[in-house]
């Protein structure tokens, strides 16, 4: 089958690489020809379906994978970072990636073995999971299974991204913009250049963004806690606050006012504003409905239960329970930080109450 690549014209194309057993479906793939040759923005999910199509896809946009100058990887998520590795042993390119990420991989990559299982037991004990969700996870601790932790084989990145500065792409005009709250070190990628189809010499919005998984068309991004499995106390209120980081950060790209918008799944779209109101609006949206439930006091986890989610509680796999709670936390670190809720003092795992 041929790969569904798609010309954006001005020498970018976006090339929909598959996520194995993923109701996403694919990453797309931007490639962004330059004078030293085609860079790759983000590569996709480390599996030999997906690299054949991403080769494939190469290919169609005129190209051999032999002649990727170089990677600029918004985040370090497996179905954006998966195949750096398998690129830059093909052609010798250059990863780029903000440092808060690059941090994440690095950690990962050197955990003891059993450590990220570790990690889990303590927060998820933290959050108030009970005995029949945590039982599963002692047992893969004592099997001694779980050994590699997330991203073990995943490439340490050997360029920086400086939050703000133009990227070296001889030929083209990319600004990195620092938009975390996905994860700490996402970026997103302003293309400072007239979009092709544009002819208003005064035009009201300006190039295109590469926007990774910050901003998607009909897709809330994911906000949990920036999980460290070198953290083994996890604490909701001294952490950071993912939340809020990404909140600041749609203002951010808001003001940006891209002529269209290039994410890393589903389609390109324009109104980057528009979008960004939606987003904005549905976690207050959702903010607000956790403080009517925090009306009661409720443990992270019994917060997670109670919370609307796109399958019922009991219909969710154990493995994105983790994540729904990780959500929850997010939010209510986020609701603790605007003295909105506050934990029950004396309460072990600790509950939380609207104030």
């Amino acid at each position: 089958m041929a790969p569904q690549v798609i010309d954006h014209k001005g020498g970018v194309w976006s090339i929909a690489v598959p996520i194995p057993d993923n109701p996403l479906g694919h990453t797309l793939v931007h490639l962004l020809e330059t004078d030293r040759g085609p860079v790759l923005v983000d590569t996709g999910w480390d599996d030999p379906d997906s690299w054949d199509t991403l080769t494939a896809g190469i290919t169609a946009c005129g190209f051999a994978p032999a002649d990727i100058h170089g990677m600029v990887i918004t985040h370090h998520h497996p179905d954006h970072h998966g195949l750096s590795a398998a690129v830059r042993e093909t052609s010798g390119a250059w990863i780029a990636m903000h440092t808060a990420d690059a941090a994440m991989i690095r950690r990962a990559r050197e955990a003891r073995p059993g450590q990220w299982l570790d990690y889990l037991l303590v927060k998820l004990t933290a959050a108030g999971a009970p005995d029949d969700h945590l039982e599963p996870l002692r047992a893969a601790r004592a099997a001694r299974r779980g050994r590699k932790a997330p991203a073990r084989r995943a490439a340490l990145p050997d360029r920086g991204i400086e939050p703000g500065a133009l990227l070296d792409l001889p030929g083209r005009r990319v600004r990195a913009i620092w938009t975390p709250g996905h994860t700490p070190g996402h970026v997103c990628l302003h293309l400072e250049e007239a979009h092709p189809a544009q002819q208003d010499a005064r035009p009201a919005t300006f190039g295109r963004l590469f926007s990774g998984d910050h901003l998607l068309p009909g897709i809330t991004p994911h906000i949990g806690l920036y999980e460290d499995p070198d953290d083994i106390a996890p604490d909701l209120h001294d952490r950071g606050d993912p939340l809020g980081d990404y909140l600041d950060s749609l203002e951010r790209v808001a003001r940006l006012a891209p002529t269209e918008v290039l994410p890393a799944h589903q389609h390109a779209f324009p109104d980057a504003a528009d979008r960004v109101r939606e987003l904005i609006a549905h976690h207050e949206d959702r903010l607000s409905d956790l403080r009517t439930l925090l009306r009661v006091p409720r443990t992270a986890w019994q917060l997670a239960t109670a919370m609307q989610w796109n399958r019922p509680w009991d219909q969710i796999p154990a493995a994105s329970r983790n994540i729904a709670v990780s959500e929850a936390e997010a939010h209510l670190r986020h609701l603790v930080k605007r003295g909105h809720v506050e934990p029950v003092s004396g309460s072990d795992p600790v509950h939380y109450l609207a104030t």
